[in-house]
C-alpha cells in the first residue's frame, strides 16, 4: 500500500522546525564549500574586468592613432599641394607685367609657405602623439600579460577547489531541494529572506546558555519555554532567526556552568557551623 504523501501545511510545528533546522544544516555544508574557494571567484572576476578595461584602453589609443595617420594624410597631401603653388607663382614672378601682379604673387607665396610651416607643426604634434600612444599601448600590454599569468594561476586555483569539491555540492543541492519539498512554501520564503539578511547565512539556530544560538542575545524564561514547547514558529526579537529548542533537532548543547560560590560567603558558611560547638563547650 502506497504511503499517502503529507502536505507540509498540515505537518505539526515541531516537524516543520525539525525540517527547516535540517534545511539549514545542508545550506550551512554547502556554505563551508564556498569559503573553502575564499575570495578567489572574486579575485578571477576583478582581473577579468581589469584586463577587459586595460583592452579597452588600447582599442582607445589604437583608434587615436588611426584618427592621426589620417589626419597626417591629409596634412602631407595638403603640403605637396602647397608647394606645387609655391612653383607655380615662382614661375609666374618672372612674366609679371607690374608691381601689383607681383606683390600679389608674393602673397599668395608667403600664403602657402604659412600652410606648409602649420601642417608641418602638425605633423610633428601628431607624431609625438602618437609616439606616447604606442608607448602607453607598450606598457598597458606589459601589464595586460601580467595580469594574464596571475588570473591563469588564480583560475587554475579556483578550478582545482571547484573539482574536488563539485560532486559533494551537487549532492547536497540535490538533498537541500527535497528537504524544501516538505516546508510549506510561504514558512520556506520567510527562511530564505532571514537567510540571506544573516552575515552569517544562519536562518535557523538553537538555543545556547538561555541565549539566541545567532546573535547571542539573553531569551526571557517564558520565551524559552514556548521555544521548548515548539508549537509555534517564534524568532529572535533581536536578529529575527527562527529560534528551535536543541533537544527537538538532537543537538548537544554546552549547558551554562553554575558559578562557584564567593570566598566571603565560604567564611560565613564556616562561621555558621563553628558557632555550634562554641556554645556546646559554654554550656558544659
Amino acid at each position: 500500500m502506497a504511503t499517502k504523501k503529507i502536505n507540509p501545511q498540515d505537518m505539526p510545528v515541531e516537524d516543520k522546525l525539525k525540517n527547516l533546522y535540517q534545511l539549514q544544516t545542508i545550506y550551512s555544508e554547502i556554505d563551508k564549500i564556498k569559503t573553502l574557494r575564499g575570495e578567489l571567484p572574486l579575485e578571477v572576476q576583478d582581473l577579468e574586468d581589469e584586463i577587459a578595461g586595460l583592452q579597452a584602453r588600447i582599442s582607445n589609443f589604437t583608434a587615436d592613432i588611426n584618427t592621426m595617420k589620417a589626419a597626417d594624410s591629409v596634412l602631407r597631401r595638403n603640403i605637396e599641394q602647397a608647394k606645387a603653388l609655391i612653383e607655380k607663382y615662382t614661375r609666374d614672378l618672372n612674366e609679371v607685367k607690374n608691381n601689383r601682379e607681383y606683390d600679389s604673387l608674393n602673397k599668395e607665396i608667403e600664403y602657402e609657405d604659412l600652410e606648409v610651416e602649420l601642417a608641418e607643426k602638425k605633423l610633428r604634434e601628431n607624431a609625438k602623439k602618437e609616439g606616447i600612444a604606442a608607448e602607453e599601448i607598450e606598457k598597458i600590454r606589459e601589464i595586460i600579460d601580467d595580469k594574464k599569468l596571475t588570473l591563469e594561476d588564480k583560475r587554475g586555483e579556483l578550478d582545482e577547489i571547484i573539482s574536488e569539491t563539485r560532486q559533494k555540492e551537487e549532492e547536497l543541492r540535490d538533498t537541500a531541494k527535497k528537504k524544501e519539498m516538505l516546508i510549506e512554501p510561504r514558512l520556506l520564503m520567510a527562511y530564505k529572506r532571514i537567510r540571506k539578511a544573516a552575515r552569517n547565512g544562519l536562518g535557523v539556530v538553537c538555543v545556547e546558555r538561555d541565549a539566541c544560538g545567532g546573535c547571542f542575545n539573553k531569551i526571557p524564561p517564558q520565551r524559552q519555554l514556548d521555544i521548548k514547547m515548539s508549537k509555534k514558529v517564534i524568532v529572535c526579537e533581536y536578529c529575527g532567526r527562527i529560534i528551535v529548542d536543541p533537544e527537538l533537532v538532537g543537538v548537544k548543547v554546552e549547558k551554562k556552568a553554575e558559578a562557584a560560590p564567593k570566598k566571603r560567603t565560604i567564611r560565613r558558611l564556616k562561621k555558621a557551623e563553628a558557632a555550634p560547638e562554641v556554645k556546646n563547650e559554654e554550656e558544659a
